[in-house]
């Protein structure tokens, strides 16, 4: 609370900062000589050089005060009363934060009620620090800055170079996240095959790591081979909602660009792309509720034994639904992309408009068609919801579309709901199942990506 009351209390100071800045600004506009920027560009580096140090400075307090805290609790008497052991001192510890913070009324330990206090006062402490540390670095800077407003002041110039400094950062955070990803994935998964084989996983056909292992029987117990999380994720996300998405998207964007009225396709567009805001729960819920039954009582009558109410082809339906929006607006834009010139040098030709499409505009398009099917599938082979829901947990190595399936996404939630030990085969799988996805998907990304640039290059 103390802290989110700095963050405003910096922002306010800035804003009176940067305002204090544009009016001495337009002062000496007035009275002096010609100002080298304008005054708003006086303002504006006033107003950032007060508020950028001190939002730095909280945003590195943040974490710095949870060590803090937690190095004063635990130096105090009710802190050294707690266990030694790791995992219940910071279950306690957890506890007795939500009870600090009001969350709860009483901790379930003991202990917890009696640490609570010192954590709240701690927090209270450091949270004081970091807001006045903050608020003395916004007033030190934003004095620096007002002083240096004069009329040979190159304001612009400073102002586009912190902006351009933001945007850079905007950027390296989204690397840098992306490396933590990689990084965090990497290591957990360096550590499940040092249990593991690295080629029992990837071409073991049996998935069971339910089963409770010693270390030293993870690597005999051939209970971790992803052939059939793989095989299941291929063949729901990347066969059947394929089969679904390809035929239906395409046709869609054909219609909406070469047959449809452009009222009618300014209504029919966003209907369409409606889709893509569903949340995937609620095609988990038509699944499982609608679709499944259907299929599974459509299998019996025909003679299929096997017919499941949880099936490959009902998630693989609905995701294909879900999916069609990826499709049709990319082949929507690959379409309108063609230039009209090869339209036109078709029609003249005396080729009917069918012919124009399927033998002119398709193939043109296809370099960004392509690219929106590749960008789909890498969508379809990452959802879970609708697998849990209608596709079941069971690891079955099977081409049978109404039998029971799963994907690696389900299998990672699975390994990871509960209280786990991170130092299991059992969980560790979970890492190496994310960075094998994290790769696949990345693949399909850049060569989506690939695919669309050319396109780009050749028909812009």
């Amino acid at each position: 609370m103390i802290l989110s009351l700095a963050f405003a209390a910096v922002l306010l100071f800035a804003a009176v900062a940067g305002w204090s800045g544009l009016v001495r600004a337009r002062r000496l506009r007035v009275a002096g000589p010609r100002l080298h920027s304008l005054p708003f560009y006086h303002g504006s580096f006033v107003a950032l050089a007060a508020a950028i140090p001190a939002l730095l400075l909280l945003a590195a307090w943040i974490p710095l005060q949870d060590r803090l805290v937690t190095h004063d609790v635990l130096a105090s008497p009710a802190g050294q009363a707690l266990p030694a052991f790791d995992l219940q001192r910071s279950t306690i510890l957890a506890e007795a934060r939500q009870v600090a913070h009001g969350t709860l009324a009483a901790g379930f330990n003991p202990e917890s009620n009696a640490v609570a206090p010192v954590i709240k006062a701690a927090e209270q402490r450091w949270s004081l620090l970091g807001a006045g540390l903050a608020l003395l670095v916004a007033l030190a800077a934003g004095g620096v800055a007002l002083s240096r407003v004069r009329s040979g002041f190159r304001a612009r110039t400073r102002v586009e170079a912190l902006l351009l400094g933001l945007l850079v950062a905007a950027s390296l955070i989204a690397i840098l996240t992306t490396v933590g990803i990689i990084v965090s994935l990497l290591f957990e998964s360096i550590r499940f095959f040092q249990l593991v084989s690295p080629l029992q996983f990837l071409f073991g056909t049996h998935w069971s790591p339910q089963v409770a292992l010693r270390a030293d029987q993870a690597g005999s117990s051939g209970a971790f081979g992803w052939v059939p999380l793989i095989w299941g994720t291929v063949f729901i996300g990347a066969i059947i909602a394929m089969l679904v998405a390809i035929p239906l998207g395409l046709m869609s964007a054909i219609y909406l660009t070469q047959y449809a009225d452009p009222r009618l396709r300014k209504w029919l567009k966003p209907i369409l792309e409606v889709l893509a805001g569903v949340p995937t729960v609620v095609y988990g819920y038509f699944a499982a509720i609608t679709l499944a039954p259907m299929i599974r009582d459509a299998g019996l009558a025909i003679g299929i034994s096997s017919a499941s109410a949880e099936s490959a082809l009902a998630a693989g339906l609905v995701m294909g639904i879900m999916i069609i929006p990826f499709v049709s607006s990319m082949a929507d834009d690959s379409l309108a992309a063609v230039p009209q010139s090869m339209r036109d040098g078709s029609l003249a030709l005396g080729a009917t408009k069918s012919e124009t499409i399927r033998k002119v505009l398709l193939p043109a398009a296809l370099p960004g068609v392509v690219g929106g099917v590749l960008l789909a599938v890498s969508r379809a082979i990452g959802e879970t919801m609708i697998v849990v829901m209608a596709a079941g947990l069971s690891a079955n190595l099977t081409a049978n579309p109404f039998a029971s399936v799963t994907t690696v996404t389900v299998q990672i939630v699975q390994l990871l709901t509960g209280e786990q030990e991170f130092d299991s085969p059992k969980t560790l799988a979970a890492f190496a199942l994310g960075l094998a996805l994290f790769l696949i998907t990345l693949l399909l990304n850049l060569i989506a990506l690939a695919v669309v640039r050319r396109y780009r290059e050749a028909y812009e």
